[in-house]
């Protein structure tokens, strides 16, 4: 299959994953000890019912603190973590005819956790750490219940937001994993700009051409893939896939899809025009001073910047977007001090990632009231991967109340009206902190574009 032409090294993946596995426990063991617990069990994940009206399930998300050790996707596993022993995986496999999950694409992780095939959840209580006190991280508590932990062991508050913290940086292991899911998101990313610069394909035709490419169903790829044609870029998270083929002569499209490897996720944005005439020559332009823009703002990453500085400095950049096409008549300083970029631009700059799209740890803090959907209020710190993605769009929710307001003679409304036809732009890199001024981008390593227009 195309995406595995070029096979992760196994003899890597397994030392990488060993010292991980080793790091984790460590890590693990002082974040116990701060919260007072002596063991761990997470559990992997229940199914989820669709609807309370029929009986069918989710495919199953599993915990991530669960794939923090291991890449199983088994509902109702547990990994203990446990002091002074290996981690022990507690693999429940599946009993039914009717349905099984996929099994692991690699079992790499057996030379770092001790595993235990077991018949049912009660099996699994006489492998937990007997006396002391052990926690439980799952979402499905009735399973703790069933492994006889009690109620205040549940989800500890003391202890989740330790947790959390040591998803920030990332080990050797998940820079592998998050490299190797950015190479997989890139196969579908140029497989849909060239169906793209053929004409006429629907949003669906495409979605359905980027999961062919990358080898990965709906419910493996890390978030719904986002396939807007034309205004439609103008709904941040367009998921609802027109099913009609456009034979606009001038036609955008802006693709945020990613791929996962191993559990760990790539997440992607890039913008193509394509056509001729004055609103789709400006529209390049648009995109071209965006991904700009965006290779600035990953080369001004620092170690010691509060990444609320980088996002608010995309805000001026972005205002000097707007006047230099032409959509706004005033100065960089009017429009950004005016609030005027956020109408074009209304959210954050980029958040953390990993065994999650939108990771935590990096948001601990709140940001300003100037940006509220700002994922990122961490200071930046080697080790970090977190994502870079500026946009500017066309959404008349936003726009309406500069077309009311003491600004709005500023504004070229019908340059804005031209442009709305093509939605926005929205450049997307997925970027780890190597040192203090250093970065590796993974995703221009396979995509060293990040839009413009096709021909």
């Amino acid at each position: 299959m195309a995406p595995l032409a070029e096979r992760v090294d196994q003899d890597s993946l397994t030392r990488l994953h060993r010292d991980h596995v080793a790091e984790l426990d460590r890590r693990y063991q002082a974040a116990l000890a701060a919260a007072g617990w002596d063991a761990l069990v997470i559990h992997s994940g229940s199914p989820k019912s669709r609807t309370r009206f029929d009986d069918q399930s989710f495919p199953l998300r599993p915990t991530p603190h669960f794939q923090h050790f291991v890449p199983v996707a088994d509902p109702d596993c547990a990994l203990v973590v446990r002091p002074g022993r290996a981690p022990l995986l507690l693999w429940l496999r599946a009993q039914s005819f009717w349905e099984n999950p996929a099994p692991p694409e690699s079992e790499h992780f057996r030379a770092a956790v001790e595993v235990v095939d077991v018949t049912s959840i009660e099996a699994m209580r006489g492998h937990l750490p007997p006396g002391g006190r052990t926690a439980y991280v799952g979402e499905d508590t009735t399973r703790a219940g069933l492994l006889g932990l009690p109620e205040a062991a549940w989800n500890p508050p003391a202890l989740m937001p330790l947790l959390d913290e040591l998803r920030v940086k990332k080990t050797p292991y998940e820079i592998l994993c998050l490299a190797e899911a950015n190479r997989r998101a890139a196969l579908g990313h140029h497989a849909v700009r060239r169906l793209f610069l053929e004409g006429e394909a629907s949003e669906l035709e495409l979605h359905l051409a980027y999961l062919a490419a990358t080898a990965q169903d709906d419910p493996e790829t890390p978030y719904k893939n986002i396939v807007a044609l034309g205004e439609h870029a103008a709904t941040l998270h367009h998921v609802s896939y027109g099913k009609q083929r456009s034979r606009r002569a001038g036609q955008s499209i802006l693709l945020d899809a990613g791929a996962t490897y191993l559990g760990y996720c790539s997440d992607i944005t890039r913008t193509w025009v394509r056509g001729e005439g004055e609103a789709v020559g400006r529209f390049a332009q648009l995109v071209e001073g965006v991904e700009q823009m965006q290779k600035r703002l990953v080369a001004a990453v620092r170690v010691g910047l509060p990444y609320e500085e980088l996002h608010e400095e995309s805000h001026r950049q972005v205002s000097a977007i707007l006047r230099d096409v032409g959509l706004v008549k005033l100065s960089v300083e009017e429009i950004d001090a005016g609030g005027i970029s956020r109408a074009f631009y209304p959210h954050g700059l980029g958040h953390s990632l990993g065994l999650v799209c939108h990771d935590v740890g990096c948001a601990t803090v709140r940001p300003k009231p100037e940006n509220p959907f700002l994922r990122n209020t961490s200071t930046i710190a080697e080790g970090q991967v977190f994502t870079i993605e500026p946009g500017v769009y066309f959404i008349e929710g936003l726009l309406g109340p500069l077309r009311q307001g003491p600004r709005a003679g500023d504004i070229d409304w019908r340059l804005v009206d031209e442009l709305g036809a093509l939605g926005g732009v929205r450049i997307e890199d997925d970027v780890q902190v190597t040192g203090a001024a250093t970065t590796r981008n993974f995703t221009r390593e396979r995509l060293p574009t990040g839009g413009g227009r096709v021909d």
